[in-house]
């Protein structure tokens, strides 16, 4: 069977969608309590979950638009990046890095590097789904 082929233009247009959520959640609706809280070694659960649900909330917007049927992306991605951002913070505090030290912005880096991931993971699904 031959394969579908996905207009060049849809793929740009979906993939930048994702990029323009991702900085929305990331850039622009966490706050400071979300973004000071969730590196917390302790008290991190609340800041860190709301965090993830705008990331969710934006996919859910995103999926209901193109794939409806494809709903379980949001919480997905929501989990993705909960992991994630615990995972860059308990190496962040384990490593004592300050934004003085080239391996903080290698983790925030490779924090951002898989968040981009996650969103071509996500492009995959709705253009496949």
């Amino acid at each position: 069977m031959e394969p579908a082929l996905i207009p060049l233009w849809s793929l740009i247009t979906l993939g930048a969608v994702l990029a323009v959520k991702h900085y929305l959640a990331d850039f622009i609706m966490q706050n400071n309590w979300m973004a000071r809280g969730k590196e917390q070694a302790a008290g991190w659960e609340w800041p860190l979950l709301c965090h993830a649900l705008c990331h969710g909330g934006l996919t859910l917007l995103v999926v209901l638009v193109v794939a409806p049927s494809l709903w379980w992306l949001a919480p997905a991605d929501l989990l993705v990046h909960f992991a994630i951002d615990r995972g860059k913070a308990t190496l962040s505090r384990r490593l004592a890095c300050t934004p003085a030290q080239p391996r903080f912005w290698a983790l925030f880096g490779l924090d951002q590097l898989l968040h981009g991931l996650t969103n071509l993971a996500i492009l995959g699904c709705l253009l496949a789904g």
